[in-house]
């Protein structure tokens, strides 16, 4: 028998409706993300909100306040400065105005000291080679200041410009030389691009040849240079020979040269009557002088043997070391032939298994019903 005449229960049907609507408050709260994630006083946080932009106007407004104050100081202190700058230059062209009026380098009493025409207002010094005024001891006319300098000069730049043009031809020889070499040196090396076997012993042999012909070559520089410094020192030589010559048989010094020995010994002389070193002694400090020659070109010939030695070694290490960059690009290739069938081989595998995954395990992916399930109720 069911009970459908029983009296309806007004306290449990309240209880029940006050459940209800506390489980739809507790729901609003809940599903709410803004309330659920902040928790907080809204309105505390809309007056610190508030409070906090008033604050940025006031800063705002200060800031605008103070970039005006610095922006008037800035003009008026460029104002002061283009006056200062103004009564300067009032200043310094008044100045120059007085210093031009009234200072002039002419009205100085010792004008006459520093005069830049004073030169051009004196008289010469020397009107001719033959000026009766230039004597003996007027200290006027010296070697190589004759009025024809000009041409001796004309004829000296002539000289230097046939040596310069000597040296250039020279030069360009040797540049030729050079290219030849060089030509000798890349056909060389096309020869070794083929003859893997071969290459040291071919490189060693151009390598040799161009060296001689290089060695050979500033050999003959060399030696030619030397013939010229021994040629040029010969005539120095001469000349002075020549100068002390016309010094001890001229007309002024014509003394016995017998009268500068001491009477202290023969290796002393009196110094305000001697003449020079006799020949011997002469001839011994040349014979001096070639035996340092002779010394400082061994000296020479064992630093370019040096230096050739070293050249050889540099060659050398070159080499090796080109061998050893190759062998080492080649692994280097290797390693990265190996490196890309690695990555090719893994890539496959990765592919495959996510084709396995799709096909095989997740076969019944979850549809939209699945996730509309959650988040239904508060519990």
């Amino acid at each position: 028998m069911y009970k459908l005449d029983l009296p309806v229960d007004y306290k449990e049907a309240s209880a029940i409706e006050r459940r209800r609507a506390q489980e739809d408050e507790r729901k609003t709260r809940i599903f709410n993300a803004k309330t659920r994630q902040i928790g907080v006083d809204r309105q505390a946080i809309e007056q610190q909100v508030f409070d906090k932009k008033q604050m940025e106007e006031y800063e705002r407004k200060r800031h605008e306040a103070f970039a005006a104050d610095a922006l008037r100081n800035d003009r008026i202190a460029s104002m002061l400065q283009a006056r200062q700058e103004r009564d300067q230059r009032s200043l310094n062209q008044a100045l120059n105005e007085f210093r031009s009026l009234h200072q002039q380098p002419s009205s100085r009493r010792e004008w006459d000291l520093y005069d830049p025409d004073y030169l051009k207002k004196d008289k010469p010094a020397r009107v001719h080679d033959d000026d009766p005024r230039c004597g003996i001891s007027s200290i006027q006319k010296f070697d190589g200041e004759d009025l024809n300098s000009k041409a001796r000069k004309k004829f000296q730049n002539e000289q230097a410009r046939s040596w310069h043009e000597q040296q250039m031809r020279e030069r360009d020889q040797a540049k030729r030389s050079q290219e030849a070499a060089d030509r000798l040196y890349e056909l060389k090396q096309r020869e070794l691009d083929q003859r893997a076997i071969d290459l040291q012993k071919a490189e060693e042999d151009c390598r040799r040849a161009i060296n001689m012909a290089t060695a050979d070559y500033n050999k003959a520089l060399n030696n030619e240079q030397s013939e010229r410094m021994r040629l040029k020192e010969q005539q120095d030589l001469d000349d002075k020979m020549t100068e002390i010559a016309n010094n001890i048989f001229g007309d002024i010094l014509t003394e016995n040269p017998a009268v500068a020995q001491s009477a202290f010994g023969p290796h002393r002389v009196i110094t305000d009557r001697w003449k020079g070193m006799s020949p011997e002694q002469i001839e011994e400090i040349r014979n001096q002088q070639a035996r340092q020659m002779a010394e400082n070109e061994r000296l020479r010939q064992e630093e370019e043997l040096r230096n050739r030695e070293h050249e050889r070694q540099a060659s050398a290490n070159a080499r090796a070391a080109l061998l050893i960059e190759r062998e080492l690009e080649r692994k280097r290739r290797d390693i990265q032939k190996a490196q890309a069938d690695e990555n090719r081989r893994l890539a496959a595998e990765q592919k495959a298994h996510l084709d396995f995954l799709n096909k095989e395990v997740y076969t019944n992916p979850p549809s939209a019903a699945y996730f509309m399930q959650f988040n239904t109720s508060t519990r």
